[in-house]
């Protein structure tokens, strides 16, 4: 786990820099492709992490990620069915590079926190 969860993270940093950077000296579509690429990448380490139950606990702060990126997806999915909805699509153009970087926290946090003190389970 520690391993994966550490490949993850530098996966993880090196797009969003990656893009960020092609973006600014391309000056083109290139950050739209970054979105699709990032996000792809942390839905995928997400749905990892849901399947093995790696820092899936409740009240815990993945697990609040996992819940409203549910309901992110749920309300794209009505963004495409539904033209009200479409709105959705505007608000997650400003808002998904800081929720990548968020994540990115995340990961960081488990990594080099919380795996790294035993006793920080315990309260």
């Amino acid at each position: 786990m520690k391993i994966f969860k550490q490949y993850d993270l530098l996966i993880q940093v090196a797009l969003i820099i990656g893009f960020a950077i092609a973006a600014l000296v391309r000056l083109d579509a290139t950050f739209i492709l970054g979105y699709f690429v990032v996000g792809g990448w942390q839905l995928i380490s997400i749905i990892i992490h849901i399947i093995k139950k790696w820092f899936s606990k409740k009240r815990n702060t993945r697990n609040y990620y996992q819940i409203s990126i549910s309901f992110l997806l749920l309300s794209v999915v009505l963004g495409l069915l539904l033209p009200y909805f479409f709105i959705v699509f505007y608000l997650l153009l400003f808002a998904a590079p800081f929720m990548a970087c968020y994540y990115a926290w995340i990961c960081y946090d488990e990594v080099y926190h919380k795996m790294r003190r035993p006793l920080y389970q315990l309260k």
